[in-house]
């Protein structure tokens, strides 16, 4: 008897008629229902999934162990903080994040850095889980294409409780023309790892959002190292060709016609 009255779990979960089309994205689709609930394992993915977000916002920056990834592949860096003092302070006060600490501007003052055409910054943002993943991969396939166009670098900085207009403040100081900054992105229920790049040409305090490019969701499930590095070597190229960048600058970086003889080394990675 007692198994005549047994009901199976496909007779109470209802499914969702679009979930042929799950395996085409991460996002949170056709997850079927159990009355007017989810199922508890769709449940408790998403549980796991908001916690993963959280711990990426909260892990610690760790820029010495950054360093000595950039140094075995012969970068030199620098390391520098905002005027956040600590995690809490850069949470609920974002505009301390997008300047220097005065520790951090009397260090540069003294190292009296002459200049360069660009300044790659590494900043935690929002997720330092996002930097310590993809920000050295990246800069392996980003550093030849500024070789190739025969752009200067300086020393890497590598900036604790950072926000993006931070470079802006690091760049002017170390008197170079464009600023790059390599930060952990808003964690996405499933992307607490997601690195943007935002691109500044002529950079300076108080440079408003719209000057700036972004290339973002750089992660191998998103836009791949490969990818984001040519489209970061186009913007900056043509940044320095035109003089501008944010809205004046139309990332056409996917129109292979509109490529210079030097961005031709793409080829070899498509």
């Amino acid at each position: 008897m007692s198994d005549e009255l047994s009901i199976t779990e496909e007779q109470i979960l209802q499914h969702d008629p679009w979930e042929e089309l799950r395996q085409f994205t991460d996002a949170r689709i056709a997850l079927g229902r159990t009355g007017g609930g989810l199922p508890t394992k769709e449940y408790l993915r998403f549980s796991l999934d908001h916690a993963r977000a959280r711990d990426a916002i909260h892990e610690p920056f760790n820029p010495e162990w950054l360093k000595g990834r950039l140094e075995s592949l012969g970068v030199e860096s620098i390391c520098l903080e905002s005027a956040a003092i600590d995690r809490h302070t850069f949470l609920v006060r974002p505009d301390l994040g997008k300047r220097l600490s005065q520790k951090s501007i009397e260090y540069l003052n003294g190292y009296d850095y002459k200049g360069a055409d660009i300044c790659i910054v590494i900043g935690d943002g929002l997720s330092s889980k996002a930097v310590h993943k993809q920000s050295v991969p990246l800069l392996e396939e980003l550093l030849p294409y500024f070789a190739k166009l025969h752009l200067t670098i300086a020393p890497i900085v590598l900036a604790k409780q950072s926000r993006v207009a931070l470079g802006d403040d690091i760049a002017e100081r170390m008197h170079c023309k464009c600023v790059i900054i390599l930060i952990g992105e808003r964690p996405g229920l499933t992307s607490p790892d997601s690195l943007g790049a935002y691109i500044t040409y002529d950079t300076f305090r108080g440079r408003l959002e719209s000057d700036r490019n972004c290339v973002s969701n750089i992660r191998p499930e998103g836009l791949s190292y490969q990818r984001a590095a040519f489209k970061i070597a186009w913007l900056v190229e043509s940044a320095f060709s035109i003089g501008k960048s944010g809205i004046s600058l139309k990332d056409n970086s996917d129109d292979l016609t509109l490529q210079t003889a030097e961005m031709l080394y793409y080829q070899k990675l498509s």
